[in-house]
């Protein structure tokens, strides 16, 4: 059993689970699992169209504010296996608990800091409570939900609700950067996990893994090194070129870092990570689908956010609201893509969905500063939210069912891992192409007119800072310079979409190559890691 024995924590009416039908309540614990989703889901975009604004208040670089969003990310990617495994040992619903209460706190230090690096640190704090959060509601859900196919339907609504939270952040927090200052937008996390706490406190029941054995303390240090020496590495790539010794090294390292975590995982009798999973097709193919669908789609709204801000020019809640169509795409498509699994297998609709991907990234590639919204501009939207639902849905209920539930915990840490890792990378690689991209087209554009190195130096760090630099230079030379930061800026924007459009293509490739159709087309090599 997964359970708590019901003599050792006194509530059998809430800690029981019947091994045929699941929780008795196990639709009304949904809502708070979707809840503490939902709060620690919209904290890696509610930020994004915040960012102008960050760069303006606090003076933050581009690269400041690519560490604004990824510090959260990074620590949240890079902790979820520890905490996955931590839950599953100690009890889900106590590392729910108090991830919530982590969050909040973390919460309330971002909302009153006062410099850029002060609020990467309490970024950098909130992706800790995130990280606590966020494999716990998906074990839970697994453990409450036993029928395969009300699961299904469980991790259909959760995936969907983790879409809204993408879509909504922005939305969000344009509504509250016009209404209330930016520290806002991360104060308003604290109503929301009081509810959560209390609704989880009486409806959630106590599960764990009672085989997790030992703790493994060596293989969190090595995973948590390879996480951030990636991520750090491609931040800082176009600092220092991304053929410098220093790029080149880091990458270096976290190939051997990872080699090593790999091999030390596969000598222990109890594995922080079971790498030899990776061995099932279904598991491994889909939790490469939601890395990649999620690289691309962080990546995107990284620039598309300031897209609308800079080059639209459109007021953080005009930003927020236009971002609407992602979250009416995504609740439609989020029943239907179930569905469709159903149906006609995970292999044709994880496919279908990174395609359709792929096509709104390229569609993306073509906008200008003219574009019609109620053109291409919605159309890659829709196509982009289509395809995130049609992928993430069937490849997360792929990932839980090729793995026992009494190792749901690591399960959905994996799923989340994938998830916020491919996240995280959007970001970082995505921001880093368009800096590698923006900065010399706009010291091209400007490098014949009369422009202080220091003030060119700052143009190149953002296009907030290039809008600073326009306002104080002569009057004639002020449409020459915004000019040149928005052409250099949809420059960036082509480029990084193309490099999201093809990441996304190349992941439709290896589902439709790796990905079994159906849950039965993988038992032979369940059957097999069963047995290794």
């Amino acid at each position: 059993m997964t359970n708590f024995p019901s003599a050792s924590v006194g509530r059998p009416d809430r800690d029981f689970i019947d091994p045929v039908t699941g929780h008795p309540r196990r639709w009304a614990i949904l809502p708070v699992l979707c809840l503490s989703l939902f709060l620690v889901v919209v904290d890696n975009t509610i930020v994004n169209v915040a960012l102008p604004t960050l760069s303006r208040e606090l003076s933050a670089t581009t690269s400041q504010l690519q560490w604004i969003v990824d510090a959260y990310s990074l620590v949240f990617a890079s902790l979820l296996l520890m905490f996955g495994n931590l839950g599953d040992r100690f009890g889900r619903k106590g590392m729910l608990q108090a991830g919530l209460l982590v969050f909040a706190g973390t919460s309330a230090f971002a909302a009153f800091a006062t410099t850029a690096g002060g609020l990467i640190a309490a970024r950098a704090a909130m992706g800790i409570g995130a990280a606590m959060v966020f494999p716990a509601t998906l074990a839970i859900l697994t453990n409450v939900f036993v029928d395969p196919t009300e699961r299904a339907k469980a991790v259909g609504i959760w995936s969907a609700v983790s879409g809204l939270a993408v879509a909504l952040g922005p939305l969000s927090g344009g509504w509250l950067l016009e209404h209330f200052w930016w520290g806002s937008i991360f104060l308003v996390n604290l109503p929301v996990v009081a509810v959560a706490l209390l609704a989880g406190w009486r409806l959630v029941p106590r599960t764990r893994d009672p085989d997790a054995g030992r703790l493994d303390p060596l293989g969190l240090v090595v995973s948590v090194a390879a996480v951030v020496l990636l991520v750090f590495t491609v931040i800082e790539a176009p600092r220092y070129g991304w053929t410098s010794a220093r790029t080149i090294g880091g990458f270096v390292v976290t190939v051997i870092l990872f080699v090593a975590f790999v091999l030390w995982e596969l000598r222990r009798d109890h594995p922080m990570l079971d790498v030899r999973v990776f061995r099932i097709a279904r598991f491994s193919a889909a939790s490469l689908s939601v890395a990649i669908a999620f690289f691309g789609l962080f990546g995107f709204i990284f620039l598309i956010t300031q897209y609308f801000q800079f080059v639209r020019g459109y007021s953080t809640l005009s930003a927020g609201v236009h971002t609407l169509p992602f979250a009416v795409a995504a609740g439609i498509m989020a029943p239907v893509a179930a569905r469709l699994a159903l149906r006609f297998g995970s292999k044709a609709v994880v496919t279908g969905g990174l395609l359709s991907m792929s096509a709104g990234f390229w569609v993306a590639s073509t906008l200008t500063a003219t574009s019609a919204y109620w053109g291409p501009v919605v159309i890659s939207i829709v196509l982009i939210a289509a395809g995130l639902t049609a992928t993430t849905a069937p490849s997360t209920d792929a990932i839980l069912g090729s793995l026992p539930k009494e190792k749901a915990g690591v399960g959905s840490a994996m799923n989340d891992t994938t998830r916020e890792l491919g996240g995280t990378l959007g970001v970082a690689v995505v921001g880093s192409v368009f800096s590698s991209v923006y900065g010399p087209k706009l010291v091209e554009k400007l490098g014949g007119l009369p422009i202080p190195t220091e003030a060119l130096d700052a143009a190149r760090e953002s296009v907030q800072a290039a809008a600073v630099v326009a306002e104080r230079a002569p009057a004639a030379a002020r449409p020459v310079v915004l000019d040149a930061a928005v052409t250099s800026f949809i420059d960036g924007l082509h480029t990084g979409s193309r490099v999201v459009a093809v990441a996304t293509l190349v992941g439709a490739a290896v589902a439709a190559a790796f990905l079994p159709a159906r849950a039965a087309e993988s038992q032979e090599t369940d059957q097999l890691i069963d047995h290794t």
